[in-house]
């Protein structure tokens, strides 16, 4: 049996609502049956079916509709079953004290990085990117250095079908750059972002090793880059990330 007959139709459809309403936020069955070329009948019965489910909630003011918890939840359960928040908590506190800046732990999602932790700094003006976001792999600190230690051809099909939206000026814009620079960060141990996401934002990452060397998470410390400016917080933060992901590391089994 061919793995397309195993497919089945209707569940796809209902996961590419799941999706068109993850990017909307939220929006009507009219405006998702344009999204999706289909019927406002189809629409509305697998929309309906997702909502009788939990998957799905709508606003009684405007009768639109949104993605409940339920997803985030069973995610978050299966983050919690692999125990690496848990683990992991020790070492961000201690980085988040040492730095006094946000501080990031991500996985790796497809061709995305997926933050499953975080603590934000107390300071007036910070980052905020909310634990559950999504980012692009290629484009940000956390998710080039987990791709750095890929092989080439394992980068290629993870990336063969990606946009490389430009977000700002700095963005890498296809793969040959960002083999350069997947090549240094490598040698380097660590990630610096240069503002490659979001505007301003500076960004330290180092990757999180299990006992067989394979690369598992990867955590951050990061910073609006006016702070990043000021005295050398380049190289004494680089080696803080660094210590703080090898001791973590050092604790999963992982040795040189």
């Amino acid at each position: 049996m061919s793995e397309r007959s195993n497919v089945v139709k209707s569940v796809l459809k209902a996961l590419d609502i799941l999706e068109v309403l993850d990017k909307k936020h939220e929006i009507g069955i009219s405006e998702i049956s344009e999204i999706l070329h289909w019927d406002k009948s189809t629409v509305h019965r697998l929309i309906s079916t997702l909502k009788q489910k939990g998957y799905v909630v709508q606003n009684p003011l405007n009768q639109k509709y949104s993605n409940s918890f339920k997803l985030f939840e069973m995610g978050n359960n299966v983050v919690e079953r692999l125990g690496l928040r848990r683990q992991a908590q020790p070492f961000l506190e201690r980085l988040a004290v040492l730095t006094q800046e946000t501080v990031n732990l991500a996985i790796m999602d497809g061709s995305s990085i997926i933050y499953i932790d975080k603590i934000e700094s107390q300071a007036t003006i910070k980052v905020d990117l909310s634990i559950g976001k999504k980012l692009p792999i290629y484009c940000t600190g956390l998710g080039k250095v987990m791709l750095a230690y890929k092989s080439r051809e394992a980068v290629e099909k993870l990336l063969e079908k990606e946009a490389f939206v430009k977000y700002t000026k700095n963005t890498i814009e296809n793969l040959e750059g960002l083999f350069e620079q997947l090549e240094q960060i490598r040698k380097q141990g660590y990630c610096i972002d240069e503002e490659e996401y979001v505007e301003g934002l500076q960004c330290i990452a180092a990757p999180v090793k299990d006992y067989s060397g394979l690369v598992i998470a990867a955590i951050s410390v990061a910073m609006p880059k006016y702070r990043y400016d000021e005295g050398e917080k380049e190289i004494g933060y680089t080696k803080i990330v660094k210590d703080i992901t090898d001791q973590f590391s050092k604790e999963l089994g992982y040795r040189k």
